[in-house]
């Protein structure tokens, strides 16, 4: 099993660069590679390299009515993984992965929300439909008001990486060890996963995390995949054989910046203040969950996910009082459960 545990020299001998990309490395296992950027702030090559990737999502927030702004220094970033690479047309494209990143003002804690991307709600202009119809319909602004609508919790930014990028950055670290903690097997590939645990090359992780169909909980077994691949995509991130292997390290860089997308407001220089004050995060603090549903249904020929938004809203109420450490501390949502 990989070490995630680290030796690290006293802070005053640790240079700055170094601690960044400590700091953005963890961020990266959560927030698709956000805080990679941070890494250009270390010399005007890395900066012309990596920084020249990432593409600036144009008109990506939404105009009008939105809720009030985060409280004090806390930050709500809507993540979103897409099967092609964002670059500003978004027609036909939906995004099969959707979760809401809440950094407190304290930076002593992440929580990461996921929302089923089968979701039954109000899309603004369009109706009632999936969540992750949104996307499609209208981008990236449309998401966030969709989303926006739904928990009345300000999004500060946007981020969206093609799940290609997961696959470029597991091979980048070397594949990442995942434990299945039961045999199941795949109803559309018909692909068997057996118990236990296995080192998987991206291609393998990505099969894994996708997988829907003979998964007793579908699309919510579907999300505790995804945060457990994440969990040890962090855990293989933050190992010693990653820092210490320059090459290793710069082609998880270089996989990330590749596929990501980020609100063309959120400059490189701010994308690098936000890793510094995350430098003290550690695997630990980070909490995920899932907004709480009532059960499943049909809608036409289409299955959904019928959101319950009366516990929902104690979650988003959390989020918006920036106590979201609290609300998992006392509901123990944010633990660690087990997936298929």
């Amino acid at each position: 099993m990989t070490d995630a545990q680290t030796t690290e020299a006293p802070p005053a001998a640790k240079p700055r660069w170094r601690r960044v990309l400590r700091s953005l490395t963890i961020v990266t296992s959560i927030v698709v590679a956000i805080a990679v950027v941070a890494a250009l702030g270390t010399g005007l090559w890395l900066q012309d390299k990596l920084g020249g990737q990432v593409d600036h999502l144009p008109s990506a927030m939404p105009a009008g009515d939105r809720p009030a702004e985060s409280p004090g220094d806390s930050m709500n970033i809507l993540l979103m993984g897409s099967d092609k690479r964002v670059d500003g047309s978004v027609a036909g494209q939906r995004s099969d992965t959707m979760m809401v990143v809440h950094v407190p003002s304290n930076r002593e804690g992440i929580g990461v929300i996921g929302i089923p991307r089968d979701s039954w709600v109000q899309v603004p202009g369009h109706g009632p439909a999936k969540i992750n119809a949104a996307f499609a319909w209208g981008g990236p602004a449309l998401a966030v008001e969709t989303v926006e609508n739904l928990t009345d919790v300000r999004i500060d930014h946007v981020a969206v990486i093609d799940w290609e990028g997961f696959k470029a950055l597991t091979d980048a670290l070397g594949g990442v060890e995942i434990t299945v903690p039961n045999t199941v097997t795949d109803g559309y590939s018909g692909r068997t996963w057996r118990a236990g645990t296995q080192r998987m090359d991206g291609a393998t992780a990505l099969d894994y995390v996708r997988q829907r169909a003979g998964l007793a909980g579908g699309d919510f077994d579907r999300i505790k995949r995804q945060q457990n691949f994440l969990r040890a995509l962090m855990a293989q991130t933050l190992s010693t054989g990653t820092f210490a292997n320059p090459v290793r390290l710069y082609g998880a860089l270089d996989a990330v910046t590749k596929n990501l997308s980020v609100d063309e407001g959120w400059s490189t220089g701010e994308l690098r203040d936000f890793a510094w004050s995350l430098r003290s995060i550690r695997g630990s603090d980070v909490a995920f969950t899932t907004v709480p549903v009532k059960g499943t249904g049909m809608e036409g020929e289409q299955s959904v996910v019928y959101l319950d938004r009366q516990s929902g809203e104690d979650l988003w109420q959390a989020v918006r009082e920036d106590t979201v450490a609290e609300w998992v501390a006392t509901t123990g949502a944010g633990l660690p459960s087990d997936v298929n």
